[in-house]
């Protein structure tokens, strides 16, 4: 083999499988009471205080992200998020994680580090430890997987088909800016193409971006609601877009829905970037994506509860099954809502 003329690169192949994960997760430290044995062994060993929650995502270069504009470091950090986010979703609390990645040789052991240096913030962060995982090698890039176990009592857990007609439709945080975040990397990345000495002025769209390569999974909600005594009768978090996420909630629960335009929330960098891209905040909001927001529906009788809180807006109410799923126009018009969300099998 060729050696490696770069002395401050160090080829995967120099530590082996076992090594590389030794190495990677040296520093990587148990604090949840739930984990009994972590990584170094065949398997994990977590102890169960109710109902265990487990989700995986699988994120492929070139389909779920392009390195040359997302730094691995950010990449670690968002894989965890994705997965946290579907715990959330559940009205459970995520306490341990699994992460298996394949990587080609054009990536060097540094790089390595710079990703699960971002794996090792987002845990610390929301407090779940890496039990385990897993390494390969792949001949088309870098793949990451995934798995997030959280836990709740059996009464907490909320899922998809719980809405009944006259909930109310609520949505925490705002919408759109990820998917704007994407376009304003996409636009550089082109310019960079045409002119390598291009320096971008990211400044106006600072808000968008974050949202893009850094964003954070609602935490702070499964609490909230628990604070407020409010427990959802549906939920789901907002990966694939709001009209995707809604559509699946009335599919599962068996009801229609209405949906306020006007109610919709849109930060002002998503409203002024729009206009400059003579796109509509609308269908950005509803078909963009990657929000990792929560959508949820409560009784009518829990509005109280919420009504005040910034965190949260009411964008609509639930119907009978054979009203369908509309959006409700700002010139009260009622339209019927489509799925045209991210799916990632789609052909370009």
């Amino acid at each position: 083999m060729l050696e490696n003329k770069d002395t401050s690169k160090t080829d995967i192949s120099q530590l082996g499988e076992f090594g590389l994960i030794e190495h990677l997760t040296k520093d990587f430290k148990v604090e949840q009471k739930t984990t009994v044995k972590g990584i170094g062994d065949d398997a994990a060993v977590i102890e169960s205080h109710g109902q265990l929650v487990v989700t995986t995502d699988l994120l492929v270069e070139g389909v779920h992200f392009d390195l040359s504009y997302m730094p691995l470091k950010h990449l670690g950090y968002k894989a965890v998020m994705v997965n946290l986010s579907d715990v959330y979703a559940m009205n459970a609390t995520p306490s341990q994680i699994t992460v298996s990645i394949a990587v080609s040789n054009r990536f060097p052991v540094e790089a390595l580090e710079e990703l699960y240096a971002g794996i090792k913030t987002a845990s610390n962060i929301y407090g779940v430890d890496v039990v385990g995982g897993d390494t390969s090698s792949s001949t088309s890039g870098l793949l990451i997987s995934i798995t997030a176990i959280g836990q709740a009592k059996k009464d907490d857990l909320t899922y998809r088909d719980g809405a009944k007609e006259n909930d109310l439709l609520v949505v925490t945080g705002d919408l759109g800016a990820a998917y704007l975040g994407l376009q304003i990397l996409e636009r550089e990345k082109q310019v960079f193409k045409v002119n390598p000495k291009s320096q971008p002025d990211l400044d106006p769209y600072t808000y968008l971006i974050e949202r893009q390569l850094k964003p954070e999974a609602r935490k702070d909600i499964v609490k909230l609601l628990s604070d407020l005594e409010v427990k959802p009768t549906s939920m789901i978090d907002i990966s694939d877009g709001l009209s995707s996420e809604i559509i699946h909630i009335c599919n599962n629960s068996k009801v229609g829905c209405n949906l306020y335009e006007e109610k919709i929330p849109l930060d002002p960098q998503v409203i002024s970037t729009c206009e400059e891209f003579n796109m509509d905040s609308t269908t950005i909001a509803l078909s963009g994506g990657e929000d990792y927001e929560l959508l949820f529906t409560v009784r009518t009788e829990d509005f109280p509860k919420i009504k005040a809180n910034p965190h949260l807006t009411v964008i609509g109410h639930m119907t009978h099954e054979k009203e369908g799923v509309h959006l409700i126009t700002r010139a009260n018009t009622k339209i019927p809502l489509v799925a045209r969300g991210w799916n990632a099998l789609e052909n370009e």
